[in-house]
């Protein structure tokens, strides 16, 4: 009972920042408009996972898509629960014979499967959705820290090796480097829980494995998230507020600046070097105040909002040093 006092309270308090959280976003919205018709011929995925149609996820989506068209992109939706999506990467994933049916290893066998064009039907009709995508919008709520099993499984087999993936192509040379993506989702949690000083601990890190480890990881260009907080507890005056200014972020998502992470040159990519930073970088972080992203922190302080925010200015100090 007192935990959802104190959620409740936190929500009313919320109002008035979602009401200014709409107004921040009301000059890009003009602008945007006016630029509705270089939008037209674009593509986006959304790449739904909730299992009500009643949801407030569902209310994003359906935003998202509404916001979208109306400047003109093709929209494309795969709506994972509606789909009965399989969750499970098995070797059912594969058409005809296994190269090594003994010793079954999934990622050898996919990457051989996709250059034969031998993937099951399911996952070869999302890649080619992602194919086409020149923004990929991941709507979900968020289940332990993480996506539901659903999107997991999404995650695991659409974006197999080769498709998404290299040793020679990844991060920042990654197949995707031209295509954008970001993450929405509703939490359970108050913000304030997902502070550095919070009960959930620094939301930065929560998101490092999913923005990091898979979106930058395969190369995309990876935006801002969008947070909706606590929304359970969320009055509904709130609520709509938090769509209006969804609706008006999505109007000029085209024109947004990515989030920073490491430069693959500053690394050394070799087996040799052990794929490390190299001697001559890390020398010059030892001026530096902090961490170069939330994963690659070398024993300093977490750059703030790393996985949050696109404009930092630890991104800008980080590139100053790094360029002297």
């Amino acid at each position: 009972m007192l935990l959802t006092q104190v959620v409740t309270k936190g929500c009313i308090r919320a109002a008035s920042a979602a009401v200014r959280h709409v107004n921040s976003w009301s000059s890009t919205t003009w602008v945007a408009c006016s630029r509705t018709h270089t939008m037209a011929g674009r593509t986006a995925l959304i790449v739904y996972a909730h299992q009500s149609p009643t949801s407030f996820n569902s209310a994003a989506c359906k935003v998202a898509v509404e916001a979208l068209q109306e400047q003109g992109c093709k929209v494309l939706i795969s709506d994972l629960y509606a789909m009965n999506f399989e969750a499970s990467a098995t070797a059912k994933d594969i058409t005809g014979d296994l190269k090594n049916p003994q010793d079954f290893k999934y990622g050898e066998e996919t990457l051989e499967a996709w250059q034969e064009g031998r993937l099951s039907e399911d996952i070869t009709a999302e890649q080619r959705k992602v194919e086409e995508a020149e923004l990929i919008i991941f709507q979900f709520p968020l289940y332990w820290f993480s996506v539901p099993a659903i999107l997991k499984g999404w995650i695991d087999r659409v974006l197999s090796q080769g498709f998404a993936f290299s040793l020679e192509k990844m991060y920042d040379n990654g197949i995707f480097k031209d295509k954008k993506a970001m993450l929405s989702f509703t939490t359970g949690a108050m913000e304030c829980m997902f502070l550095p000083d919070g009960i959930n601990g620094d939301l930065n890190v929560t998101l490092w494995p999913l923005q990091n480890g898979v979106l930058h990881f395969c190369g995309f260009q990876v935006l801002e998230p969008q947070i909706f907080w606590s929304i359970a507890h969320t009055p509904p005056a709130v609520r709509t507020a938090l769509l209006v200014a969804w609706r008006a972020r999505l109007n000029g998502i085209w024109e947004e600046k990515p989030l920073s992470f490491a430069s693959s040159a500053l690394f050394d990519l070799s087996f040799q070097g052990g794929f490390r930073l190299t001697p001559e970088v890390k020398e010059k972080l030892n001026a530096a105040p902090h961490g170069i992203t939330t994963g690659h922190h070398i024993g300093k302080p977490l750059p703030p909002n790393n996985q949050t925010k696109a404009d930092t200015e630890n991104a800008k100090t980080l590139s100053d040093i790094l360029t002297s």
